[in-house]
């Protein structure tokens, strides 16, 4: 039986739309940083955007504690291969490495809140664009123990079982000679259940806030949000 005409024309249009909508899956976020979920159950990022190049590591699409592998990715280019590669910030060592992955292998959206840690001023605060919406008082890595400088980000969110972190615990990409943090090498913005010690340096590396600052956080942060830390 002949199909008329019109439903010719709605099924075209239909698997057209379908098309746009899958390609839009893998587009390129509306401005970067931008962070997401891998959608691929692994992916190496690579030294260099091509599919031949070494890889930096191995990402697979849940962690070994079955959270979700959460990037930030910086920027994107063309890679040898005529897709797109994201740039993106590696949680391991050293502290500051990057790789580059396919777009298809995960799904981004814009971060538009960013922690900046002061950690000479041992202060934190939390900016929504260029508008600060939170500043608190922080501990922060104790001589020979120091938290380290650069640009992160959060890979995690949760209440901790131990008191000794607070209410509510992020954890960062950013590794550290030695820290409190489950596991250890982890460093974590998190609460505290010595809120005197807040504005010193004594920790193994983990940046502490008062509980009230790490409900705040837990409010206004979400996964994949880029962390600064500064030496002033």
């Amino acid at each position: 039986q002949k199909m008329p005409r019109r439903t010719l024309t709605t099924l075209f249009m239909s698997l057209l739309l379908a098309g746009v909508a899958s390609a839009a899956d893998t587009t390129v976020p509306a401005s970067y940083p931008a962070a997401g979920e891998l959608v691929a159950t692994q992916v190496g990022a690579r030294a260099n955007p091509d599919p031949a190049a070494s890889v930096v590591r191995r990402l697979h699409q849940f962690r070994s504690d079955y959270r979700p592998q959460i990037v930030l990715a910086t920027g994107q280019t063309t890679g040898v291969d005529g897709k797109t590669w994201f740039h993106v910030s590696l949680p391991m060592r050293p502290n500051g490495t990057m790789g580059w992955i396919p777009a298809a292998s995960v799904a981004l959206q814009a971060m538009h809140m960013r922690i900046v840690v002061h950690r000479g001023l041992r202060r934190i605060e939390v900016l929504r664009g260029t508008r600060r919406v939170l500043s608190a008082k922080v501990a922060v890595g104790a001589p020979g123990r120091e938290t380290p400088l650069g640009e992160f980000y959060v890979t995690a969110r949760f209440h901790p079982d131990d008191p000794v972190l607070g209410v509510f615990a992020l954890e960062t990409s950013a590794y550290s000679r030695l820290t409190e943090w489950p596991g250890g090498g982890v460093v974590g913005i998190h609460g505290t259940s010595k809120p005197w010690l807040l504005g010193q340096a004594v920790s193994h590396g983990c940046v502490r806030v008062s509980n009230a600052t790490a409900l705040a956080l837990e409010r206004l942060v979400p996964l994949g949000s880029p962390i600064s830390i500064v030496a002033r």
